[in-house]
């Protein structure tokens, strides 16, 4: 069996080759050319081009395709999905500034009243793709909803990506050959149907298998744990830490989903829960669920989940806040399966005592396994004889074993205490290859 390390190269490769192919195809047979076009018309020609193919992959990146998810997990396909979107979008705008550039009279190829199709399809495709990453990156700036947002996205995606090949088509030079114009109208349909999968088939069959509240129960830290079961079906069972979009009380063609990690027994399909702060918007509503809701799930997803290393010594978790969400998952897991081997060290991270989410729990699961807490408080009670303040070097230093190597190593937390643990895992030798990190913000 292959290590995810030799899959996540592998899907690399894949992409490289698919973003790099078609370029390479146009090159054969390459038309005869009537002037001489110069080396910074044909390399901003190839910037389109390779911007092009990069644009019809990212239909691939956010259709949630398992075997690829589960080579690097979806938080981490997302965050590239927003960074390799900006590299795209700087090699198809220096396309035409080069062409203004070194022709200046292509300026006139603005005017979309006279110029030709070509030109207004190209024109067409740019704004739409001006206007999908300005809402992206500014969406909370612009107080643009989710739900919205995410139907302007995908919207302006095919705008520009349908416009960009017909302006390529219309130009008609490198793709004048018939089974050239062929080959990109197949990337384009390929990139459209992983669109129609995601917004329209995958929500039918989710219709197939809906779930019903069982019962909301409230948690320390104004948090709730929503309770599903399976209705009509076997539901599904999970890696510890895995989590999965939920849509509550709507149709899931309404593409109102939010992603969760579940807190209950992986092993457990008969019962799904998922503990949720209160942080506003649709988390503010949780606690008003009445049972008999219905529900539909899409998952799980993620790579955090500690059954990918079943021969680690020992597992490290740290968690901040709501972060306990998935530790929570592996721990019931684990216990139910008698792991009672291997030592589990959970340093957790949260405001007051009374803040401290699934306390009483993790008091009895102490006296199960062979679990280790410390919890470590920003605003302690008068007495509190424990640790204080932020997670830090000298902190962790204290607590984690000698020989670095021999754990796995879980952080789930804000984003400014998972890089301030990153870096001082990393200052205490701590091997990259045995540090794993959960994102809050999936959207």
């Amino acid at each position: 069996m292959r290590s995810p390390i030799a899959i996540a190269v592998f899907w690399i490769g894949i992409y490289l080759c698919l973003t790099l192919f078609p370029l390479f195809v146009l090159l054969l047979y390459p038309p005869a050319p009537n002037i001489e076009r110069g080396f910074w018309i044909e390399f901003s020609v190839a910037l389109g081009f390779i911007g092009l193919a990069m644009m019809a992959l990212q239909f691939a990146l956010t259709a949630r395709i398992n075997r690829i998810e589960s080579s690097y997990g979806i938080d981490i396909i997302l965050q590239f999905h927003r960074y390799i979107s900006i590299v795209a979008f700087c090699f198809i705008l220096i396309h035409p500034i080069i062409l203004f550039i070194r022709q200046p009279e292509t300026l006139a190829l603005l005017n979309v009243l006279e110029a030709p199709w070509r030109a207004r399809f190209a024109v067409t495709a740019t704004s739409a793709l001006i206007v999908l990453v300005v809402t992206s990156i500014w969406r909370t700036q612009l107080h643009i909803p989710y739900e919205p947002w995410r139907l302007l996205h995908g919207t302006m995606a095919v705008l520009a990506l349908s416009f960009g090949i017909a302006h390529a088509v219309g130009v008609n030079y490198y793709l004048s050959l018939f089974w050239k114009t062929v080959l990109w109208a197949a990337i384009a349909l390929t990139a459209l149907w992983l669109l129609v999968y995601v917004r329209l088939i995958k929500p039918a069959l989710m219709t197939k298998k809906p779930y019903l509240v069982e019962d909301v129960t409230p948690q320390r830290g104004n948090t709730w744990t929503l309770a599903l079961r399976p209705h009509g079906h076997q539901g599904f069972t999970f890696d510890p830490g895995q989590f999965s979009w939920i849509t509550l009380d709507i149709s899931p063609f309404r593409m109102r989903e939010h992603p969760f990690s579940m807190s209950s027994n992986g092993d457990n399909s008969e019962r799904l829960e998922f503990t949720i702060k209160a942080l506003g918007d649709f988390t503010e509503q949780i606690k008003d669920i009445q049972p008999g809701t219905k529900a539909y799930l899409d998952g799980p997803y993620g790579v955090f989940t500690s059954d990918r290393y079943e021969d680690a010594a020992g597992f490290v978790f740290i968690a901040g806040g709501i972060g306990i969400t998935p530790f929570m998952s592996i721990l019931k897991t684990h216990g139910e399966r008698h792991d009672d081997e291997r030592p589990y060290l959970l340093i957790y991270a949260s405001s007051s005592w009374d803040d401290v989410t699934f306390r009483e729990e993790l008091e009895a699961m102490q006296q199960r396994m062979d679990l280790t807490v410390v919890h470590v408080l920003r605003h302690p009670p008068d007495g509190w004889e424990g640790e204080t303040g932020y997670v830090d070097r000298d902190l962790l230093e204290r607590y984690i074993p000698k020989r670095r190597g021999t754990r796995q190593y879980f952080i789930c937390a804000a984003p400014r205490m998972m890089d301030a643990v990153e870096r001082a895992l990393h200052e205490l030798d701590v091997p990259a290859t045995n540090i794993h990190m959960e994102h809050f913000n999936l959207v």
